[in-house]
């Protein structure tokens, strides 16, 4: 078994302990009614964009998600939290490094002993969901579930439905398949853009990953019988059906959505088994983006 197999597999034990300790750590995280940006890089820019749609449709107020190199810095928040599984990227580290001691800043990340722990004016450690694989899947949706609980959005439910999507095998035929376009709608927007890099990475698979009523604007186009669109929440109506008369696989997620990713990990790693692939060591990718100065 790989790395990324095991913690992949390790998730529904994460979400748990993640869960229970919101309430421990919600003095650190946003408050009802602050203005705040969430950031990151990569697979955590994508948790960013689905932590920021959670909380604006919860009515807790005002949230951006920003790539960390990508911050507006003219904008003013009361709060910008940084996710970062290594604690060592570049980019977050020079956000925080130029809002110290103005803006606040809570750090949610895996490693302990990184500099991100004292950029950061309150960090959160989720240090039994790092992870020695490069691909992050354990990480990326603890930390969003640690978030999710903060704002009362997370059940035992969504723990059964990781287990579901880690004991039921894959459609038949998915693996087979030569192009993958994964869709969402309000916060499961980022989980779809999540499950493209994930096929990306651990499989160099063409993926794509659209807003579910964006795809009808062109991108159907792609679409062929050896195309699998994958729907995480419900799909706008009439899309199954449009997307069925193209000749392509049709799945509507059917577990929670963040259950759904799990199941898209399971299938990057086996599409990289397929194709011959190691998903522990993809490639041109390390652990930590670290820039030279």
């Amino acid at each position: 078994m790989t790395h990324v197999e095991d913690e992949l597999n390790s998730q529904p034990e994460c979400w748990s302990r993640a869960a229970e300790q919101a309430a421990e750590h919600a003095p650190v995280l946003p408050a009802p009614g602050e203005r705040v940006a969430v950031v990151g890089c990569g697979t955590s820019y994508f948790m960013a964009q689905a932590v920021a749609a959670l909380r604006e449709a919860a009515g807790q107020g005002e949230t951006d998600a920003f790539a960390a190199s990508e911050f507006p810095y003219g904008r003013a928040y009361d709060r910008v939290v940084a996710l970062t599984r290594s604690g060592t990227t570049t980019e977050v580290l020079d956000l925080l490094g130029r809002l110290k001691g103005g803006t606040r800043t809570t750090a949610v990340t895996a490693d302990p002993a990184t500099p991100v722990m004292s950029l950061a004016d309150e960090p959160v450690v989720l240090d039994y969901a790092d992870e020695r694989s490069v691909v992050q899947t354990r990480f990326a949706t603890t930390a969003l579930t640690l978030l999710r609980a903060h704002l009362g959005l997370h059940t035992e439910a969504v723990v059964e439905d990781a287990r579901t999507a880690l004991g039921t095998p894959l459609p038949e035929g998915l693996v087979d398949r030569t192009q993958f376009t994964f869709l969402g709608r309000g916060w499961t927007v980022g989980l779809a853009n999540e499950a493209g890099l994930k096929m990306r990475e651990a499989a160099l698979a063409w993926t794509e990953a659209y807003p579910a009523m964006e795809y009808r604007h062109g991108p159907i186009s792609i679409t062929t019988r050896t195309t699998v669109t994958w729907m995480f929440g419900t799909a706008p109506e009439g899309l199954a059906e449009q997307v069925r008369d193209t000749g392509a696989l049709w799945i509507e997620g059917t577990l929670d959505p963040l259950a759904e990713l799990v199941r898209a990990q399971r299938l990057a790693v086996a599409v990289a088994a397929a194709r011959g692939l190691d998903p522990d060591r993809p490639r041109h990718l390390t652990r930590s983006v670290v820039l030279a100065p």
